[in-house]
């Protein structure tokens, strides 16, 4: 017969240390270290961005999927870096003439409440003002424009284009403001940095960063000759190891692609198996 969970118990031992002494650190790669060694498979109904970063907040590690274009999975990888990089190098900009109402619908897609008001609604030109959830939140009427309804740029706090992390963060601190938009000397936004960024710092302890304090990813790819071209792209996007995934470890395909970007990228962290 066979037996079931009630069946059977486990019996501890004598034990002379608190949870708190147990040291769960390890190694995911060679150099890249976990204080939490969990690791999201590479499945497109695991493991994208989203994920990703949920993992690397609490100290493991996710594995972006490869059953997307290329560019679709740079730009998982990008989001990932730039979730948490002190300084938001590319955030979503606005015109000064989208409705509330697509305001609203952009809120929904990115998750973010806060936005920065351009000219012409790309980063890098004339910075008019900030537009965010307390701005809008007496407004019904979908069709008023971000212009009237925003925070010019008279009444908000800035920073300099060569401020460093430290300086920035004690603008914010002592502004006590949500965002703090760095602007160079011409008026155009160069940065963004947010209080919501300080706060997770807090938050998550035992965050996975690389030196630059950004959360750390890594993505899968395929033993295919045009995955070669996937790894340059993930390089560049940022991805801090690269996974093959592929049916059969040992295979000539993937000890193949393992010597290639070892050779191309000597410094990229390589997780080879299936």
């Amino acid at each position: 017969t066979g037996l079931t969970y009630d069946d059977l118990i486990c019996m501890p031992g004598h034990i002379n240390f608190g949870v708190h002494d147990v040291d769960l650190h390890g190694n995911f790669t060679r150099k890249i270290k976990l204080k939490t060694p969990v690791v999201s498979s590479p499945m497109d109904t695991v493991t994208g961005s989203r994920m990703a970063i949920a993992m690397a907040l609490e100290g493991g590690i996710g594995v972006i999927h490869t059953n997307m274009s290329i560019e679709e999975q740079a730009n998982e990888v990008m989001s990932v870096k730039k979730f948490e990089s002190g300084f938001i190098m590319d955030p979503v900009c606005i015109p000064p003439t989208m409705p509330l109402a697509e305001l609203e619908n952009l809120r929904k897609t990115t998750g973010w409440k806060g936005f920065p008001v351009t000219e012409d609604g790309k980063m890098g030109s004339k910075w008019l003002g900030l537009v965010t959830k307390r701005d809008t939140d007496w407004f019904t009427d979908g069709s008023v424009t971000v212009s009237s309804i925003m925070t010019k740029l008279q009444d908000l706090v800035t920073a300099p284009e060569a401020v460093d992390l430290l300086a920035a963060n004690k603008i914010l601190q002592e502004s006590k403001k949500g965002k703090l938009p760095v602007v160079s000397k011409s008026g155009r936004l160069v940065a963004l940095m947010s209080r919501a960024d300080l706060q997770k710092n807090a938050d998550y302890p035992n965050a996975t960063k690389d030196k630059n304090k950004q959360l750390m990813v890594a993505a899968s790819i395929g033993t295919r000759p045009n995955d070669k071209d996937r790894v340059g792209a993930l390089v560049a996007a940022g991805v801090d190891a690269i996974i093959i995934d592929s049916s059969q470890g040992d295979s000539v395909y993937q000890h193949d692609m393992v010597r290639w970007i070892k050779k191309e990228f000597p410094d990229m962290q390589v997780v080879g198996g299936n």
